[in-house]
């Protein structure tokens, strides 16, 4: 395969089935994609929560008293606020009124500890924070040292019926210690709002181009960089799965990826809410949480990460849903092996569904999906083709020049959905975005795989996640989904440990299917389903049999902190 490829050849259009190649991205900030929606379907669906609906017309009545109230607290266009929230109402009402009246938003992670909350909070330079009741006592540890003025507290029960507010108080909200009434920071949902009443005309307050979400990637690293965004790069992803998923008016998705990362909030909340859907917001997760949301609500689409797929097929109550009314599933955050895919998927036909689990690549530097898997043209072990309107080419790390199909190299990509730069980090961000001979800026993803001559891409694994065993390169996402298409495991993370011989060796951390006893005759038949798949360098020199595996805040594997405790084990 010499075939060399240039980045205006796009062999996978040939795979969209009929819907288009590009798109026209609207030059719209995305309050006015939403606001858009509730002039078009004013009394439809536009999001439920614990059984409560509000339609778009609702929706948008709270966004618009939201930005009033936050004018009303002195929040200004250029300001910065950051929610520490989990998925309920509340952060969607907030998220799109800041975007009203040209306020950053940054989202983070309401279980970060003090100390990130901390640096996420300095690095944002945000004047107030939004919070749950529940998360107060963090963020009041450290909020002295930020330049945060105002605390602005929600709760779970803002947005429920008088009877479920009743029911939640009895039980989980009695556990919810209260917010002192003497903190003259603090300004509380329902007398915030109030002060929202007298809604001012609407006039555009940021570019549409500009920076206007902070999003914090990775979580395999200590503190991860800040992703600007615009609302373009949100727009443009919309109508880009609009065209892949068919999202369409009246349809529902799930959402219970969390709103802090772009898979949640691009794909679960702004895409439903631009076509005409609505997002099925749940706070918390659990697999029974999820089923239950399943079983109630019978959504069109979901989406998740692996290990949550994984959950569902091993969960007892799994076989209880139905999927006649499911239109689309999407898996993206990790890698989804073969052998994941083949039983999900054997398990929504025998549920009663017609659709396949479809696996998506993306980054946080470009929102969130840029590739996704043509639909019922899925090859083994391919992320799949780009979405319309972004291109992507395998490139030599070090030249940048295109190599040929076949060969690998690293990821870049370009289109409409890529961010303005990292927060307050030139020298990353000239690191990453890279103006190219063909005159467009490419993000440069770290990611190590090739395209064949059809289109698809493939993934192999992070460029600083290779492992070297004698001189041989060797990616341990590839290891993984060996292990994990043993019909014995349920999971698997592979590090490089230091060997005398080899100077690196590979060590996997294996969690068992339920019922499936650890010996040393199970140790062995693993080793030998590795040496039948692999070269004899990406072999497991050894083999850890744990419950679980730590993960990140994301619900990716957290090898970093496999490999810190493999290097504290070594002294």
């Amino acid at each position: 395969m010499e075939t060399v490829q240039a980045t205006d050849v796009r062999p996978w259009t040939k795979l969209y089935q009929g819907f288009a190649d590009d798109i026209v991205v609207p030059d719209t900030t995305m309050y006015e994609q939403v606001a858009e929606s509730a002039r078009k379907w004013p009394k439809l669906t536009a999001l439920i929560y614990m059984g409560k609906r509000l339609s778009y017309e609702q929706l948008l009545e709270n966004i618009d008293h939201c930005a009033a109230g936050m004018l009303a607290q002195g929040i200004k266009a250029g300001d910065t606020v950051t929610l520490v929230m989990p998925n309920v109402p509340n952060t969607l009402v907030v998220f799109y009124a800041l975007n009203r009246i040209g306020v950053r938003v940054a989202m983070v992670h309401p279980l970060s500890s003090p100390a990130e909350l901390k640096h996420y909070l300095q690095q944002t330079n945000s004047t107030m924070a939004v919070t749950m009741d529940m998360f107060y006592p963090k963020l009041d540890e450290i909020i002295d040292d930020t330049v945060v003025k105002k605390l602005l507290i929600c709760h779970f029960s803002d947005y429920l019926s008088n009877p479920k507010k009743v029911g939640f108080k009895i039980t989980k909200g009695r556990k919810i210690a209260k917010v002192p009434a003497n903190d003259t920071r603090v300004i509380n949902w329902k007398e915030f709002m109030a002060k929202g009443s007298a809604v001012p005309p609407y006039t555009r307050s940021i570019d549409p181009q500009a920076p206007t979400v902070i999003l914090f990637s990775g979580g395999t690293t200590s503190m991860p960089k800040g992703v600007e965004l615009s609302s373009v790069a949100f727009n443009a992803l919309a109508l880009s799965m609009h065209e892949i998923t068919g999202f369409t008016v009246g349809d529902s998705v799930l959402a219970i990826l969390p709103l802090f990362h772009g898979f949640g909030l691009g794909l679960c909340v702004h895409t439903a809410l631009v076509v005409g859907a609505h997002p099925i917001l749940v706070p918390e997760f659990s697999a029974k949480i999820y089923i239950d949301n399943l079983l109630k609500h019978q959504p069109s689409f979901i989406a998740g990460v692996p290990t949550l797929f994984q959950a569902l097929l091993q969960h007892e109550k799994f076989a209880k849903v139905s999927f006649a009314n499911l239109h689309g599933a999407y898996s993206g955050g990790d890698s989804l092996t073969p052998d994941l895919k083949a039983r999900f998927d054997e398990a929504i036909i025998k549920q009663g569904g017609s659709v396949e689990l479809m696996e998506g690549y993306g980054l946080t530097e470009s929102v969130t999906a840029c590739a996704i898997s043509p639909r019922k043209l899925y090859k083994d072990n391919s992320i799949g083709v780009p979405i319309p309107g972004m291109l992507m080419k395998v490139v030599d790390p070090v030249s940048a020049e295109a190599i040929p199909n076949g060969e690998d190299g690293e990821f870049c990509v370009t289109g409409p959905t890529l961010m303005n730069g990292y927060l307050n980090e030139p020298e990353a961000t000239a690191q990453t975005l890279r103006k190219h001979a063909d005159g467009r800026v490419w993000l440069h993803t770290g990611d190590i795989g090739s395209m064949d001559d059809d289109g698809y891409f493939y993934f192999k694994g992070r460029q600083k996640r290779i492992v070297k065993v004698s001189g041989v390169s060797v990616y341990p996402a590839q290891v993984e989904q060996v292990l994990e298409a043993h019909p014995a495991v349920r999971q698997a993370c592979v590090i490089g440990i230091p060997d005398n011989y080899q100077l690196s060796a590979l060590k996997a951390f294996i969690v068992l299917n339920d019922g499936v006893e650890e010996d040393e005759h199970l140790r062995h038949k693993i080793v030998q389903h590795c040496k039948a798949h692999l070269i004899k360098w990406a072999v497991p020199r050894t083999i850890e049999f744990r419950r679980e595996l730590p993960t990140t805040l994301v619900g990716k594997t957290a090898y970093t902190q496999l490999e810190q405790e493999e290097m504290a084990a070594r002294g």
